[in-house]
């Protein structure tokens, strides 16, 4: 059995949000934006594994978000995906993400267990109970327009699963939503279950979150705001016998001299924008999911241009690493780090800004 970097509590967590995804996470037109190879992303991968990172999180995505460049367009599936990285990589966790809509628990915990088998214990699982209507609609699948009805299915799904990964007989599955005979899960994961990360931003959510979770991945957008909510997760966590780490993704623009990063977030986020894209995905997040703030909407705009809503770290190695210490300060337990092409610029930021983090205890020494 391999070490889960993920179950490692000691540790501020550092992994790769949405290299799967055609553009990363920048909204942008630039050339050098984010292509979504598979060998891109087992270069990044391999590169992430060797640097000690924790994780590699991917976004499940059947329908792109238009404008010039149909941002999201091009994605990797999500499961094969995880087990292709897990095969090539030694330690780094590698989740994938499923929409409970669009996939059978049966199915599902058949597939991490195989994935899980294949890392020997380094699978994750990140659970989606649904906001993209599109999508929905793409599949001939109806989007519930209330978040009450989606958790509730998502809950019976997720339960259905854990069933699956701790009866060691055959059973019968009869409830609202799923009905099975006779049905069992063998082999199961190599701990008997997975990491879960679930992103959530609406009352309904955070209640399946800390209920179900080890992980509640949400945005940043005002680190003070942040503490606070924060605070709540752990709160409600606690109050039901459980723990849940909360963690953000950023968008990193890491450079020698602060005006060389500034110069590039103007030249690909805002100068390059693909503002027809952004307009499409904020207009989606906000018609069907709760993981914003809605009194924000200017600032989230801008955000979104330059990766997808992502906290900005911008400036020099010293600068990253600051930011990265107030939202470890501020409570969170871990990070995902996005750039416009992570594969040229994650060596910077792998030999200039971890060694500050571990010089000052965000991260133990490799």
């Amino acid at each position: 059995m391999s070490d889960n970097l993920m179950l490692d509590k000691d540790q501020f967590k550092i992994g790769f949000f949405a290299s799967n995804c055609s553009g990363g996470m920048a909204v942008t037109q630039v050339p050098e934006r984010w292509v979504n190879s598979w060998d891109n992303n087992v270069a990044l991968a391999q590169l992430a594994d060797d640097a000690g990172c924790d994780f590699l999180l991917p976004i499940a995505r059947w329908i792109g978000y238009g404008g010039a460049t149909d941002f999201h367009g091009s994605v990797l599936e999500t499961m094969a995906w995880a087990a292709g990285l897990l095969a090539l990589t030694k330690r780094i966790s590698v989740i994938a993400t499923m929409h409970t809509a669009f996939n059978h628990p049966v199915v599902v915990a058949k597939q991490i267990a195989t994935v899980d088998q294949i890392a020997h214990g380094r699978a994750g699982l990140n659970i989606v109970c649904g906001w993209n209507k599109p999508e929905y609609d793409a599949l001939g699948v109806e989007l519930p327009a209330d978040h009450e009805t989606r958790y509730a299915y998502g809950e019976e799904w997720y339960q259905f699963v854990k069933k699956l990964w701790t009866e060691d007989k055959a059973f019968d599955w009869d409830s609202k939503y799923f009905h099975a005979k006779g049905v069992y899960g063998n082999p199961k994961p190599v701990r008997g279950t997975v990491p879960i990360v679930n992103a959530a931003g609406s009352d309904e959510g955070r209640e399946f979150a800390t209920r179900n979770a080890n992980f509640l991945f949400t945005p940043v957008i005002d680190l003070e705001r942040s503490k606070g909510e924060v605070a709540d997760v752990k709160e409600k966590a606690a109050s039901k016998g459980r723990e849940v780490d909360v963690i953000t993704f950023v968008t990193v623009v890491c450079r020698p001299t602060q005006k060389e990063a500034d110069d590039y977030l103007k030249y690909y986020a805002e100068d390059n924008a693909d503002w027809e894209a952004v307009e499409n995905l904020v207009n989606l997040q906000f018609a069907h999911a709760e993981s914003f703030p809605h009194d924000l909407l200017a600032l989230i705009k801008d955000r979104f241009a330059a990766g997808h809503g992502g906290y900005p770290l911008v400036g020099t190695p010293e600068v990253v690493a600051d930011g990265i210490e107030q939202i470890r300060d501020a409570g969170f337990g871990g990070i995902t780090l996005a750039f416009v092409d992570y594969v040229k610029e994650f060596p910077y930021f792998r030999d200039e800004v971890m060694p500050l983090l571990e010089k000052r205890g965000i991260r133990k020494k490799q």
